[in-house]
């Protein structure tokens, strides 16, 4: 198209991914550079290839019997969704994971003075928790940060517990709206990102 120009310095290798998570109301980021204030918490090592972010629209058309094409399509919903495998096994990724719980410190049965065991209780039907997600994407001197106010954990929990290789927490959330706030939003640096003059 006329004003259109090819620039590698657009593409984005994301060559570091972060994750953090905190609790709903948590103040966000003000830039893409600013350090993480807390209570944003990384949620440490993920795997290579599996962070996503999906946005997915849905619509709906109007059929008229003077077209074999749709005459009207409007929006009916809106969803986004993100995916990533958290490799560090800890409570409070056991927490984000499963979309809250409990962990308790337990007695070890014996004698002695046994190491510190833990118990970790899923929530019941109903007392899942929405957090507050900031996803951030580096590619050399270009900052970007998914801001996302809440959202829950709403998929089950598949851990393939095999011997031959790692065994991965799947983070799966999805974006809550509200009228209030955006669902999500992105900070960057990236001067593509300037508005026409």
């Amino acid at each position: 198209m006329a004003g259109e120009t090819t620039n590698n310095t657009e593409i984005v290798v994301p060559a570091i991914t972060r994750v953090f998570l905190a609790p709903v109301g948590t103040a966000a980021p003000a830039d893409a550079t600013v350090a993480m204030a807390a209570p944003l918490r990384s949620v440490g090592l993920t795997t290579e290839d599996s962070l996503k972010f999906n946005s997915e629209p849905n619509f709906e058309q109007v059929k008229s019997a003077q077209s074999s094409y749709p005459t009207r399509t409007f929006q009916t919903s809106d969803a986004a969704t993100i995916e990533v495998d958290l490799q560090q096994w800890s409570g409070p990724n056991f927490k984000a994971v499963y979309g809250g719980g409990d962990i308790a410190e337990i007695t070890p049965a014996g004698t002695g003075t046994p190491p510190k065991h833990y118990k970790f209780t899923p929530p019941r039907i109903g007392g899942r928790s929405e957090v507050m997600a900031v996803i951030e994407v580096i590619d050399g001197g270009k900052h970007y940060r998914y801001v996302i106010p809440r959202c829950m954990q709403m998929e089950g929990v598949a851990s393939d517990l095999a011997k031959t290789k790692e065994a991965v927490l799947p983070l799966r959330l999805a974006v809550q709206g509200g009228d209030d706030l955006d669902a999500w939003y992105v900070l960057t640096d990236d001067p593509a990102f300037a508005p026409a003059a």
